[in-house]
Order: structure tokens, then C-alpha cells, then sequence
């Protein structure tokens, strides 16, 4: 798994990215590139929703801090003699990004009532990251 490293480095910044813009369309309160068709998929109902934040913060926000831990978490993996002590936080790591996802999709489903694609992204780079981290993880 050579590759891993700088695919999760890949991923890990297209995912800080798209969780900057969320970040700052939370902020904005104008959506500028985020689509909505209809009730269903709305990303300003998602993204003004109370549920939107945690302690105040935006949950695109902790997406900033997920990636970029993820990142520095990949770099380290370019190591050979680093990569076998990594395995296990960067699967824990990966795996508290999974429960967020989990988490999020149930709130925007249940309780928001409409979907953000741009999250949508978002989530399924942190899956494709677990994906991945777990295939590492057990030597496959």
C-alpha cells in the first residue's frame, strides 16, 4: 500500500477545502456555489440549521481540523519506519470521522429535512479515507 500516503494526502485536501468553503458559507449565510433543488437538496437550510454547529462551532469547521490532522497523518505515513505505529490512530482517527458522518447524514435527514451536496462531498471523502485506512490497517 505505497499509495496510500499520497492518495489520503490528495483526498485529505480536496476534503480541507471543501470543508473551508462550508466553513465560510455557514459565516456568509449567502450560498454562492451550492445548489438547491427544491426542499430536498438545500444546502442553506443545512448549513443556517441549529443543528449546523457544536459548542458554537461549525461542524464545517471541525471538518477543517479533521483533514487537516488527516493530512499531517499521511505525511507521516510517507515514512516507512513510521507507517506500522501509525495504523491503529490513523484508523481511530478515520474511524471518529465515520461516526460525524453517520451523525451528520442522520441530521440531515431526520432532522433538517434536506441534504447539502457540498457535505455530501465531504462525507463521502471521509468514508473513501476510512475505506482506504482500513485496508491498511489489515495489511489487504
Amino acid at each position: 500500500m505505497r499509495l496510500w500516503s499520497p492518495i489520503a494526502a490528495v483526498l485529505s485536501v480536496a476534503g480541507f477545502f471543501v470543508s473551508l468553503y462550508l466553513t465560510l458559507e455557514h459565516y456568509q449565510k449567502v450560498s454562492l456555489v451550492c445548489p438547491s433543488f427544491g426542499q430536498t437538496f438545500n444546502c442553506g437550510a443545512v448549513l443556517s440549521s441549529s443543528n449546523s454547529t457544536v459548542l458554537g462551532i461549525p461542524t464545517a469547521a471541525l471538518g477543517l481540523l479533521w483533514f487537516a490532522v488527516m493530512f499531517g497523518l499521511a505525511l507521516s505515513g510517507r515514512r516507512e519506519t513510521a507507517r506500522p505505529p501509525l495504523r491503529a490512530p490513523v484508523l481511530a482517527w478515520s474511524g471518529l470521522g465515520v461516526a460525524a458522518v453517520l451523525y451528520l447524514v442522520y441530521v440531515e435527514l431526520f432532522v433538517v429535512g434536506a441534504f447539502c451536496l457540498w457535505c455530501s462531498v465531504a462525507h463521502l471523502l471521509i468514508l473513501a479515507l476510512f475505506a482506504m485506512n482500513s485496508l491498511v490497517f489489515w495489511d489487504l
